[in-house]
């Protein structure tokens, strides 16, 4: 994800852990047994997999904790999954970018194409990591900031509902030089031009006097007038600060100018998307001209979340977010790459499709093995960022890839199919289990649901049974289940407001049965 120029570091020998110029800005993370236990709240089994991950995050902050000269000899070890779809891979990335607190980018291996192809090429992988780390440091920067940035923003909504009343000094007009151009000296259709200037001699000792007088006295007088009608101002400006702060005028409408970024990508003119083209087009002319304004009738409530986002972006320094992002990239960021299996050449038959997965792999090659990328906001160098691949693996082999990037990760889990016990574990013992997450959506409507043992036993057992029987989806097969269970009382929830419904094991053997009856019809319905 992240940029451009190496971090300038002097020599750490013999320095403190704590004192390492990389360890900067990086957050300390958590220990492998608490990410471990972080992922239990969310993911069944797969403990050796947990393991692996946990280890190899942690082991990014004990490299960076070390003197130069050893933590870049240091290099990450690639992990690569391998288990049938549905068992928690994905989940895995999907929780560890909420855990890590580092820079993290998830990515699908099949949509990147070859070098002179039409499509993404995977290059775009860092970059896009570098803008997830670039925002990730904004964020906090400006989470910092936001407390200095609230009177500002109260003074700009106190601008918009009395304009004209802003007490900010003006600033100082600069003395008009003694030198004026009194027009062309040969005429407006002489072929030569030119101008009659004029210089103003420095005026007598009685007329500057004379002249100061006057114009003491002139500014006397409009003085007066000014502050006069300054204190009211002042005063109006005062109470509306009261009103303001008091939330009397949150549903006023106030005019504001809201300046629109220009989006573009040069993804999206490599893209072969006509759409993502004409995006592209237009962005790139956005740019050119600056971005649009435009002005909005909006209340206060919405126009201070407006004043808020542009006064921190003007108050926030770019060149510091980005170095600080270009750091947490290269040292603690983290590429997920998922479907690596189907870039897999099967065998390696020699058919353009294979060739086409093959150019692929040699592109991601040196992104792997360290290389350096250019972002929008600089060089990155890719050679500590970890990277974690997952796939299936189900027609493919590990042994499928090429040599040299099977050798890039040399860590090597295989994820666990799921079994009856764990798919009773997963409907009701994670934080977001589907049985919790029906309840949850049933009370809405007024609607108790509750499941027995039983029937959840049924359902995990038909689970296990269905994916031995048919094509193996893990997980996935139990929000078919779950769906097919509750469909009749998700089309009539609110005919039942008020009601405690109780699923039972009767209650699903019912709307499972002919699944249970026709081991054939799973491939349709299940």
């Amino acid at each position: 994800m992240e940029e451009s120029i190496t971090p300038q570091t002097n020599s750490t020998q013999g320095v403190a852990p704590s004192e390492n110029p990389a360890a900067k800005g990086i957050p300390d993370g958590l220990t492998p047994a608490q990410i471990v236990s972080r992922l239990d709240s969310y993911i069944i089994g797969q403990n050796k997999a947990k393991r692996f991950v946990a280890v190899a995050l942690r082991n990014r902050q004990r490299r960076i904790k070390l003197p130069e000269e050893i933590r870049e000899e240091v290099a990450p070890k690639n992990i690569l999954m391998m288990g049938p779809t549905g068992v928690g891979k994905t989940e895995i990335a999907r929780r560890l970018a909420k855990l890590c607190g580092a820079p993290f980018l998830k990515v699908e291996a099949t949509k990147y194409t070859e070098v002179g192809y039409v499509g993404r090429d995977v290059e775009s992988m860092v970059r896009d990591l570098m803008a997830v780390g670039y925002n990730m440091v904004k964020a906090e920067t400006q989470e910092k900031l936001r407390e200095k940035a609230v009177p500002m923003v109260e003074e700009s909504l106190l601008d918009l509902l009395l304009p004209g009343s802003s007490t900010k000094k003006a600033k100082k007009e600069a003395k008009k030089p003694s030198v004026h151009i009194s027009g062309n000296i040969f005429g407006s259709d002489a072929p030569v031009q030119g101008s009659l200037i004029r210089i103003d001699m420095p005026k007598s000792s009685e007329a500057e006097e004379e002249e100061a007088v006057d114009s003491a006295a002139s500014q006397e007088e409009s003085s007066k007038e000014t502050t006069e009608e300054n204190k009211g101002m002042s005063e109006t400006r005062e109470k509306f600060r009261a009103m303001l702060r008091e939330g009397k005028l949150e549903d006023r409408m106030v005019d504001i100018t809201v300046h629109q970024q220009p989006r573009f990508g040069m993804e999206m003119l490599s893209g072969g998307n006509p759409a993502d083209f004409e995006e592209g087009i237009a962005g790139l002319q956005e740019m050119f001209s600056g971005g649009k304004s435009r002005v909005k009738n909006v209340t206060v409530r919405e126009a201070r979340y407006i004043l808020m986002a542009q006064t921190l972006d003007r108050i926030t320094d770019s060149d510091k977010v980005a170095d600080e992002a270009k750091t947490r990239v290269e040292q603690s960021g983290i590429i997920f790459i998922d479907e690596i299996a189907k870039i897999a050449t099967k065998g390696g038959d020699g058919s353009r499709q294979d060739v086409s997965r093959e150019g692929v792999q040699r592109d991601i090659l040196p992104i792997v093995e360290g290389s350096d990328v250019n972002t929008k906001w600089g060089v990155v160098n890719t050679t500590h960022i970890l990277f974690i691949g997952a796939g299936a693996f189900s027609v493919a082999a590990p042994s499928d890839l090429i040599p040299e990037l099977q050798g890039r990760f040399p860590l090597r889990v295989e994820l666990e199919p799921l079994k009856k016990e764990d798919f009773k574990r997963i409907l009701t013992e994670p934080k977001n289990a589907l049985v919790k997450q029906y309840e949850a959506l049933l009370a809405t409507e007024g609607v108790t649901l509750k499941f027995t043992d039983e029937a959840i036993d049924r359902m995990a057992f038909i689970a296990e049974d269905v994916n031995s029987r048919a094509e193996n989806i893990g997980a996935r097969r139990l929000h078919t289940i779950m769906e097919t269970v509750l469909e009749d009382l998700s089309f009539d929830a609110d005919q039942h407001n008020g009601e405690t419904i109780t699923v039972d094991r009767a209650w699903v053997d019912e709307r499972l049965k002919d699944v249970v009856k026709d081991q054939n019809l799973e491939r349709y319905i299940l």
